[in-house]
Parts: structure tokens; sequence; C-alpha cells
């Protein structure tokens, strides 16, 4: 996307999704790590807006759990501790198994088509290992989930869980290396074959074992009191 330069007029401006999209992305990459504050006036400069629609889109990430106000500081991106992403994850465990059973939808050939797509890219990707890109297509899978939700409240509850949890397995992601894209790559192939099968429980079914995967790393790696990181 390119962020319109404040100082040059232009027919259309950018809009709050898609500034809520790129501060999104940084908390993701951890460009904000936690602690960071976000300051509306610089944002608002950077997108070419008022601080309106940057107020806005911090208000909704807020939503997410990913940041909050503080006296005398301001919003800053917050830190989980190791009991909330174990809390974290475990509900996205149980989140998953119904996916197939609460207002299930039918299953297009865009799920499919874009299905076959992730999984194409994520071959490709475990060859050269970029973590940007690894983040990016992650994001485009959990796109591709929502999308096969149909009860809105289970699919409020299911994007806000990923979000929260997502800079945690990014840093995960750094840590174990090609594990983390062996383990897309396989993700991605069953998912590719369950909707090819029509089959949303077993979508379900396998989020919930792949995030399950994704917490034992978790765990051990940067929960485990003997071999803590920092989150």
């Amino acid at each position: 996307m390119t962020i319109a330069d404040p100082d040059i007029a232009t027919p259309s401006k950018v809009t709050v999704d898609e500034i809520q999209e790129q501060i999104l992305e940084r908390i993701c990459f951890a460009h904000y790590p936690p602690g960071t504050q976000l300051k509306e006036a610089a944002l608002a400069k950077e997108f070419g807006v008022s601080r309106t629609p940057v107020r806005d889109a911090i208000a909704r990430i807020g939503h997410l759990g990913l940041v909050e106000t503080r006296n005398g500081v301001g919003t800053v991106v917050i830190e989980l501790s190791a009991e909330r992403v174990r809390h974290l994850y475990e509900m996205r465990m149980e989140l998953a198994q119904m996916i197939g059973t609460l207002s299930p939808i039918t299953v297009t050939e865009y799920h499919r088509k874009e299905a076959r797509s992730i999984y194409e890219n994520a071959v490709a990707l475990r060859e050269r290992l970029d973590s940007q890109e690894y983040v990016k297509l992650n994001q485009r899978l959990q796109a591709l989930i929502t999308s096969l939700i149909g009860n809105h409240s289970l699919r409020e509850f299911w994007n806000q869980a990923y979000f929260q949890s997502s800079s945690v397995w990014h840093r995960m992601e750094q840590i174990v290396g090609k594990i983390a894209y062996d383990a897309l790559v396989q993700e991605t192939f069953d998912l590719a074959n369950a909707l090819e099968r029509e089959d949303i429980a077993a979508v379900g079914f396998l989020q919930r074992i792949y995030i399950g995967y994704a917490f034992q790393l978790i765990e051990k790696h940067l929960l485990n009191p003997q071999n803590k990181r920092e989150l």
C-alpha cells in the first residue's frame, strides 16, 4: 500500500481500515515492540490524514487487546504475560472446534483456490525462510479461515485471539526457524485437502491440532522456566 504524502493533495485518503492494517502489521512484525507509544499526531502526519481516523484505528486495535491507554504516557503496545499466553492458546484451541459446528458456511471455489495458492506459497517460502513474508502468509491464512466462519460472534473472538497471539508466534518462528515453515506447509496442505472435500468440520479440527502444536513449541522455548526467553 502506498502511503499518501500529507503535503500532496490526493483524490482519496487512507482509510481507517488501512491504517489499522498497517499498525497491526507493525505490531505483529515487532516493529512496534511492547512499550512502544502510538502517537496520534505522528501517525496522522505519516498517513496524511487528520487525527480522527488514526484515533479510530487505535481504538479498534485496543479492542483486540494489543494496546492500552496509560495515564501520563498515552497509548502503548502491551506485553503478554506467560499466563495470558497460556490462556490465549487454550481459548484458541477451544474456539477452533466450533468452526465447523456453529453456522457452518458453504465452501466455494474461492476458498479452494485460495487454500491451494497459500499452500503453494508456503512451499516456496520454505526454501528461503523470510520472516516478514511468513507473517504475511499467516495473515492471509487467517483471513481465509475467518471467511469460513459463519457465526459472527465466533468470527470476532477468533480474530481477536489470533491477533493477540500473532506477535508471540512471530518471535517463536525466529527461534525455531525451518520447523515453523514445515508446519505451515503441512497445515496449508491439510487445509486445502479438507476444503476440496468441503469438510468444514475438518477445518476446525485441523486448526485445533496446529494451534496445539504451536503452543507446545511456545511452552518449550518461551514459557519453560529453564529455557525462558522474554516475551
